[in-house]
């Protein structure tokens, strides 16, 4: 891209975002619409047609549609969201909300999750407005709301009430992918998401007999609460390779030189030494244990205990997933979903994949661009209800001893510039061929 306009605003953008506090405490405790108007406000000036929506008032999305040259092609969704996680001033270097840009780096909550893929979007349509340049295919843009909690103010909301905007939208493209991963022996790595393991937050209940802490009471609700805890947090989830995950392997396998033995991943993952951040979180589910509330007074023996745990499974490992939990809870404690989300699968064949590559190997010739799948979940998982396939896709050329996994909900989350201009270009360069 030689616009350098667009490369200007990039950094504007992603800094006047941040700067614009919409921190989701969870609970409905949050306000997008500020963050929402603005980013309608700069697609209008591009010379589109943005909608704003709301299921609850303040909790705003915004949906635009950029008509493409070819009629009978399917539609591409381009989605960021729009809020973003607390933070604590007192422990940041600079303030989470002041988008400072200091020696070449944008600093604040969001710079990486993702008001900066939202600045991107911005950048690369209204560059795209002022070439009078058209996409081959519809290009569907939407900020949502509420991605940091349930989504039911955002992504799910917009799927389950107003399908209709997204109508021909097969594939989406959105965090968090493309990013270099430096992996300490030279070698730039650059994983795109096709795949995310499904979302099981959990709510355990044990329930016993009430009575006074002095007394013997092998019906303690809190005892046996600790016990299912203690056995979930102990158990060792069995293997279980997907086909991203094993593209992964097998191609991180080549670029190392070691043999791929998929009988025997954990051995695979050694000899890959960093690298194998990029996968071992996703060969196995997961139920890591969170919160636990319990009792009132130290000398009373509360009649229930409840705790609850992050839970996490592969495309197609739901049905383990609930057999294990149940095994493991055992007869006294009850367990739910406090929030349930779909496990993702995309493919790393497809044309679309290829020109995700394509795009990134263009501008860093010197990478690797290999498939992975993320642990946590995103927006797609909302879109996959209408069928759209979602990849994660956030071009960042990042420096080495940037740590970009820590960026997420971590103190001092920063951006440099260079990885804005990078992502501009990269973005620009796909959704050209898209």
């Amino acid at each position: 891209m030689g616009d350098q306009r667009a490369l200007d605003e990039v950094v504007e953008f992603t800094s006047d975002l941040i700067r614009i506090d919409t921190t989701n405490r969870g609970g409905g405790d949050c306000r997008e619409r500020p963050a929402a108007e603005y980013a309608a406000a700069r697609l209008a000036e591009a010379g589109l047609e943005p909608t704003l929506l709301e299921r609850t008032p303040g909790r705003t999305n915004v949906v635009a549609r950029i008509e493409g040259t070819d009629p009978s092609a399917d539609a591409l969704l381009l989605h960021g969201h729009l809020d973003v996680v607390p933070a604590e001033a007192a422990d940041w270097s600079v303030h989470p909300f002041s988008g400072e840009v200091r020696d070449g780096v944008v600093w604040g909550r969001g710079a990486v999750d993702m008001k900066n893929m939202d600045a991107m979007i911005l950048a690369v349509v209204r560059a795209w407005a002022r070439e009078g340049f058209r996409p081959r295919r519809d290009i569907v843009v939407a900020f949502t709301a509420d991605e940091e909690a349930s989504a039911q103010d955002g992504s799910g909301f917009l799927a389950d009430e107003h399908p209709y905007l997204f109508e021909g939208c097969t594939e989406g493209i959105s965090e968090s992918g493309a990013f270099t991963f430096h992996d300490g022996a030279g070698r730039q790595l650059y994983p795109i998401a096709a795949g995310e393991r499904g979302t099981a937050w959990l709510k355990l209940t044990a329930r016993g007999r009430a009575g006074h802490g002095s007394k013997v009471n092998p019906e303690n609700a809190v005892t046996r609460l600790a016990a299912a805890i203690t056995r979930i947090g102990a158990h060792e989830w069995p293997l279980r390779l997907t086909p991203t995950v094993r593209a992964a392997l097998t191609e991180l396998a080549a670029l190392y030189g070691v043999d791929t033995d998929l009988r025997d991943v954990d051995r695979l993952l050694e000899k890959l030494g960093p690298a194998a951040q990029l996968v071992e979180a996703t060969v196995r589910n997961s139920a890591n244990p969170t919160m636990l509330d319990a009792g009132y007074k130290i000398n009373v023996i509360p009649g229930e205990a409840v705790a609850y745990v992050d839970g996490r499974y592969l495309p197609g490992g739901e049905e383990e997933f609930r057999a294990t939990l149940d095994r493991l809870t055992g007869p006294d404690v009850e367990w739910e979903f406090h929030h349930r989300e779909v496990a993702l699968q995309a493919p790393v064949d497809s044309p679309t994949y290829a020109r995700l590559r394509a795009a990134v190997e263009e501008f860093a010739p010197e990478g690797h661009v290999v498939p992975y799948c993320m642990s946590g979940g995103t927006d797609a998982k909302q879109f996959s209800r209408l069928g759209i396939t979602g990849y994660g896709f956030t071009p960042l050329k990042l420096p080495e001893g940037y740590d970009y996994q820590a960026m997420f909900h971590g103190v001092d989350e920063r951006v440099p510039v260079e990885a804005l201009h990078f992502g501009v270009r990269v973005l620009d360069r796909f959704l050209r061929t898209a």
